[in-house]
């Protein structure tokens, strides 16, 4: 590689959505302008069955990381995802069985493969090391840390000021992730903001076990769909085997306010279309000119320039013009249809249809007048009125559903 092509790749690497770097980015910036062959990793616990388009973000920057000929670690969390961290949650995640754990995780490297080079990328799991650690072990990696720090957390202190319970389990976690980085022998570990305290825990006993400097590059959030962090608990993420249409559809619903940090954290455009976007903006160009722009770069990133097409028309012919598409599920159903209930209802024929994810989630779009039926909101009869033949249901903006009576 040139002294261009790397000089280009170590600034994207150190400023492209980077929120913070401990200890400085002056010290990583000489390291990795040295000949030093480092150890790098990212960690994901597999806590769901896919990725989504916020951990792309920092699977490239691994990547980078790859291509400048490092050590890099694609790690796979399956001992620590049986505890579960809480760093951006008010609440214990739930504990996942063995079972559950596989079965999310076998979903992941192909889904990562979109964005990693696996032929420059090793893969490991953390029960590797961590189901080896004897009672003694962890004793002695509980002196290196304070408890007072972990209960001075923002969002753990909340939980105990409200009387919520913290599992002692949730307290070992951030040593369980230091144990990652010493184990790996880590020189740059890669995550959110919200992993700072984690990750700082590698930096610690990487300091204090091995007399070693580390760093951590912490990142921002992509938004979600509803302008939260985009996260896998929440609903609102946009998933990387989500189908070109629902992607389009999803880019399209953001709000304009992160149209550029999507530009930024969930594509790979340039620095110059970046700016370009910015630019066009400030001018004051219409916000879904850039919108649509964006969700043709998403969409050819993640499943080809062949179905940027069949998405813009299909968010044309759904959204724009509000009309149901060929694909549209078709129901057939008897004289009677109930909104609510087991039987018999809309609520059950949009679950079975995969149009919700539960009765909780129907009753909200229901509540917000969110479900319509020939373009009329349902109010929340208990009986839909339906026309002879075809009748035409709209949960949302994108999502359609026919019912044949």
């Amino acid at each position: 590689m040139d002294e261009a092509s790397k000089k280009e790749l170590i600034e994207s690497f150190l400023t492209r959505g980077v929120e913070n770097i401990i200890p400085s980015r002056v010290e990583l910036e000489k390291l990795l302008y040295s000949d030093k062959k480092l150890n790098v990793y990212l960690g994901i616990d597999p806590t769901a069955t896919r990725i989504h388009l916020g951990h792309a973000f920092p699977l490239l920057k691994l990547q980078i990381l790859a291509d400048l000929g490092h050590n890099v670690t694609f790690l796979i969390g399956d001992f620590t995802a049986k505890v579960g961290d809480t760093s951006d949650k008010e609440a214990e995640r739930p504990i996942l069985t063995d079972e559950k754990i596989e079965e999310n995780f076998q979903t992941y490297k192909r889904q990562a493969a979109k964005f990693l080079d696996f032929s420059k990328v090793q893969v490991h799991h953390n029960s590797e090391w961590l189901s080896k650690l004897n009672f003694g072990d962890v004793l002695k990696l509980t002196r290196n840390f304070s408890l007072n720090d972990f209960i001075s957390r923002e969002l753990i202190k909340k939980r105990l000021t409200e009387g919520k319970p913290v599992s002692l389990p949730e307290v070992l976690y951030p040593i369980m992730q230091g144990y990652d980085s010493y184990f790996m022998d880590t020189d740059i570990q890669l995550g959110g903001t919200d992993q700072t305290f984690n990750m700082q825990a590698g930096r610690t006993l990487q300091k204090n076990l091995r007399g070693k400097e580390s760093f951590v590059l912490a990142n921002g959030f992509l938004p979600g769909t509803d302008g939260r962090k985009m996260s896998k608990s929440w609903g609102n993420a946009i998933w990387i085997e989500d189908s070109p249409e629902e992607i389009y559809g999803k880019i399209m619903s953001t709000a304009d306010d992160v149209i550029l940090t999507y530009f930024l954290m969930g594509t790979n455009a340039s620095q110059e279309i970046i700016d370009e976007a910015k630019a066009r903006l400030e001018k004051g160009e219409n916000p879904m000119d850039l919108k649509k722009e964006l969700a043709n770069i998403v969409v050819k990133e993640l499943h080809g320039e062949e179905a940027i097409v069949t998405a813009e028309e299909h968010f044309r012919k759904t959204v724009v013009e509000k009309t149901a598409g060929e694909d549209t599920p078709q129901v057939v159903v008897g004289a009677k249809l109930l909104v609510l209930g087991a039987e018999d209802s809309l609520m059950r024929i949009t679950l079975e249809q995969g149009l919700v994810s539960s009765n909780t989630e129907f009753k909200t779009l229901l509540k917000e007048g969110a479900i319509y039926l020939n373009e009329k909101r349902v109010n929340g009869e208990a009986e839909l009125a339906l026309n002879q033949g075809e009748n035409v249901v709209r949960i949302g903006k994108r999502k359609y559903l026919k019912l044949v009576k």
